[in-house]
């Protein structure tokens, strides 16, 4: 494992609070050090050359395959989409990686059928085979490089989700709890990270989802330091 860690969180402008709230949620509960690096649009204006597709319901959806050449093919990093909260140790997750350097990747591997037609801000919610495996993923990323800035440019958004860039005995597996899908499972207190795919407590719709009381607790705490801080200010 790389020190520090590197963390990349895809950013969409339609929800930042989300991406700082999982910000926060990671700090509060590393016990390495971290490397937080949201993957902006806005900074990938050199790499990332593709229009939106219509089937794309976040601006991250494809960019996060960017990861693997934005570490030069060198090390681990992790990728996580910006609707989750982390309830753990992120550095744990290294434990359930026991033959990292064998695999290209680490992910859950969800097998489920999405429970709506849609989702946040009324985004359609297309079902395809590996659905989420790419929201939580653990890159070894000697082992990806496929994924060229080229590749990922130019292949369908279907292919790089189905992890068509790499052989399937090269997809590792992690325990479900490491990426659990809020409104597509039971709820779980034992999960490590909540995943909101469905939406998350910060839009009105689905203000009051499974898990909302852990998030919102997370946001107040977040909040907390914030005001600290301003006070702080206003007295200096």
């Amino acid at each position: 494992m790389n020190i520090p860690l590197k963390i990349f969180i895809g950013y969409d402008s339609n929800e930042p609070i989300a991406f700082h709230v999982l910000c926060h949620s990671i700090l509060r509960r590393a016990t390495v050090p971290v490397s937080i690096i949201p993957l902006a649009l806005n900074t990938l204006t050199n790499r990332y050359t593709r229009e939106r597709g219509p089937t794309e319901s976040t601006e991250f959806s494809l960019t996060r395959f960017l990861v693997p050449s934005l570490c030069d093919f060198k090390g681990y990093a992790i990728f996580m989409d910006s609707d989750q909260l982390m309830l753990a140790d992120i550095a744990d997750v290294y434990l359930d990686t026991p033959h990292l350097p064998e695999r290209a990747v680490y992910v859950c591997r969800h097998e489920y059928q999405p429970n709506a037609s849609t989702k946040f801000l009324g985004q359609t919610q297309s079902a395809y085979p590996r659905k989420n495996w790419s929201s939580f993923m653990v890159f070894n990323n000697a082992h990806c490089h496929t994924l060229t800035e080229d590749y990922v440019n130019s292949a369908s958004g279907l292919d790089l989700h189905r992890f068509h860039w790499t052989y399937d005995q090269q997809i590792g597996a992690l325990p479900l709890d490491w990426n659990h899908l809020v409104g597509e499972y039971e709820p779980n207190p034992f999960a490590r990270n909540l995943h909101f795919t469905l939406g998350g407590p910060w839009f009105q719709a689905t203000a009051n989802c499974d898990h909302a009381d852990l998030w919102w607790a997370e946001y107040a705490h977040m909040r907390h330091c914030a005001q600290g801080a301003e006070q702080l200010e206003a007295v200096s």
